[in-house]
């Protein structure tokens, strides 16, 4: 195993799609949400001991699912959970975990990805990532991993690549688009160079490090000044000062969007970033009229199909003449709706903190 190679988990959102079973206080990367036994966040961190020594591998997270994750992931020392004091999108989250690891190793090879993903071919996924952090060590470029699509979904983002490549397996990135119209979504597919954004990077240290000083210069200067607290008693109170001062953007507006030295490695290996309730129900087992029942121990169906339905275990739950909705319920919310409406769920969730205060998000 390559001890130059490391892995940053980044675990700091709040996965508002999948209310109320994920709420502001356990989001659902600390969720068994496919009834697998482990949590996303379980399966994530075993994936990457596949490629890297245990000790290269770090967790960005809000501070408060600091207790959460090493409940969970019990192997990490604290020095490998980086904490964010607010919420800045995904660019400072990079390059806290990135500004760090390039003060320990120089050398070091980077894997950045999010928690709450599934991954079905895991050796598919795991030589994708191998080849990648092999090519980021030689080569000054920026790689994102690309998913050849199978359906024209507007839920992901997408990348357009050229026929330039480098070692015939990364192909240099034309251009990155946000969650297009169904019509466009048509188009990309039709076209045939077109990928889903998986959200998953890798690059060297010295590679990523440049990039922020290029792109996003005032957050490079903002964890540059962190480098003499990095790994030291120092750093927590220093990097929860300075964050503050980070703008909020994403890795893909901030960096990839903007950098002449983007590849993708088009992949397949199963993946899903089981962003909303129709991704768990494509999933999930489902009966011989389609209801996907997660669990399903105490819930009688009658007359109902396509249905999706998340419910307490041991609970008694009797559904009657209900055809495509989604049925959850947690605690002490209970949400009933149509599946074709689940993008609304986010509206929902704003709604109910408008009327509610925040008790229940």
């Amino acid at each position: 195993m390559n001890n130059n190679y490391y892995a940053i988990i980044m675990a700091g959102g709040i996965g508002s799609r999948f209310w109320p079973i994920s709420r502001t206080s356990h989001p659902k990367q600390f969720i068994d949400i496919l009834g697998t036994g482990k949590t996303l966040i379980q399966n994530t961190y075993e994936r990457f001991l596949k490629v890297c020594p245990k000790e290269n591998i770090y967790v960005v997270t809000n501070e408060n699912y600091t207790d959460l994750v090493k409940q969970q992931l019990p192997d990490m020392a604290d020095n490998q959970i980086l904490t964010e004091p607010v919420m800045r999108n995904t660019a400072p989250c990079v390059a806290y975990g990135c500004f760090k690891i390039e003060s320990l190793n120089p050398d070091a090879a980077i894997v950045v990805a999010p928690s709450d993903h599934l991954i079905l071919d895991e050796a598919a996924f795991i030589t994708a990532i191998e080849k990648s952090l092999k090519t980021a060590s030689e080569n000054d470029l920026l790689i994102t991993l690309g998913i050849k699509p199978s359906r024209p979904d507007t839920g992901y983002g997408y990348i357009q690549y050229t026929d330039e490549t480098l070692n015939d397996d990364f192909h240099k990135v034309k251009t990155f688009t946000e969650k297009p119209t169904l019509e466009l979504a048509k188009t990309f597919i039709q076209s045939g160079d077109f990928l889903w954004n998986a959200g998953i990077f890798v690059w060297s240290a010295k590679a990523i490090v440049d990039s922020f000083n290029q792109h996003l210069p005032e957050m490079h200067e903002i964890f540059a000044e962190a480098r003499s607290v990095y790994n030291t008693d120092e750093e927590k109170t220093f990097v929860h000062k300075v964050y503050q001062r980070c703008i909020n953007i994403s890795i893909d507006y901030g960096i990839m969007e903007k950098a002449p030295n983007v590849y993708v490695l088009p992949s397949e290996f199963g993946w899903s970033d089981l962003g909303t309730w129709a991704s768990i129900y494509q999933l999930a087992e489902k009966d011989y009229v389609g209801n996907a029942v997660i669990p399903a121990d105490k819930v009688i169906m009658y007359d109902s199909s396509n249905c999706m339905v998340n419910v307490p275990e041991g609970k008694l739950v009797i559904i009657k003449g209900l055809h495509d909705f989604i049925v959850v319920e947690s605690d002490n919310i209970l949400m009933i709706s149509p599946r074709s409406e689940e993008q609304g769920v986010k509206q929902v969730v704003a709604d109910v903190k408008q009327q509610f205060g925040t008790k229940y998000v």
